[in-house]
Parts: C-alpha cells; sequence; structure tokens
C-alpha cells in the first residue's frame, strides 16, 4: 500500500510493492549453496597440528545435517577419541569435521568407515521405507 500523495509523507518512497524486491536485491544465489564450482574439490583433509592423531575434514556446499549425521556415526567408533564439527560462518556454505583416533587407528581410516556405515543405513532406511509405502498403498499395515 503506498501513502496518498496529498500526506505530508508522501515524499517518502514507502510502497509495498517496492520493499518487496528490496529484500531479494542482496540475496545470493540460491544454487550457490549446493553446487560445486568449477575446480572446487567437495572435501579436503588437513593434518591437525595441535592434536595427535587428528585431521580436520573441510567438506564444501554442506551444513548442519551432514555434519551432525557423521559426527554421530563417528562416535559410534569405540576408536574415535574425539569428533566434533563446525560452520565456520553462516554465509559460508561449507563444515569443518575435527576427528581424533587412538594411535593405532587413523583418522582417515575412521572418517571412511563411519561414511560406509551411514550409507549402508541410509540404503536400509530408503528400501525399508519404498516397502511401508507399497504396503500402505495395498492396504497391507
Amino acid at each position: 500500500m503506498c501513502v496518498p500523495s496529498g500526506s505530508s509523507i508522501s515524499r517518502l518512497p514507502v510502497c509495498s510493492q517496492r520493499t518487496e524486491s528490496r529484500g531479494k536485491m542482496n540475496a545470493p544465489p540460491a544454487f550457490e549453496s549446493f553446487l560445486l564450482f568449477e575446480g572446487e574439490k567437495k572435501i579436503s583433509i588437513s593434518k591437525d597440528t595441535k592434536v595427535p592423531n587428528a585431521c580436520l575434514f573441510t567438506l564444501n556446499k554442506e551444513d548442519h545435517t551432514l555434519g551432525n549425521i557423521i559426527r554421530a556415526q563417528l562416535l559410534k567408533d569405540p576408536q574415535v577419541l574425539f569428533a566434533g564439527y563446525k560452520v565456520p560462518h553462516p554465509l559460508e556454505h561449507k563444515i569443518v569435521i575435527r576427528v581424533q583416533t587412538t594411535p593405532d587407528y587413523s583418522p582417515q581410516e575412521a572418517f571412511t568407515n563411519a561414511i560406509t556405515d551411514l550409507i549402508s543405513e541410509l540404503s536400509l532406511l530408503e528400501e525399508r521405507f519404498r516397502v511401508a509405502i507399497k504396503d500402505k498403498q495395498e492396504g497391507i499395515e
């Protein structure tokens, strides 16, 4: 709704049509949060120099959803001493996962095993979900 032209504040640009477009002006492109740019790697690994037998895994274009799932899976492994993640900045679409393991088990191995286990669990979940949908559609409960 625009202010009537006869009022004393009519000189101010206060139209609802304009405020709607103004909110989108500084918004980053929607695809920027999930599509990798040319030459950008999905994951990078660096050794943590502050803690023995630890690594930092940086996953680009990911958020809390994947970070929390991987952290929880890593903590199921008895040879993992520490697993945590952070999002460095809300406007950066990446997570950093820190993993520390026992001396006889590498953080890379723990990370690989956690990802493999998650893929298996999620495949089983998908299969059970599809069976449940099929049963529901056929009237079997």
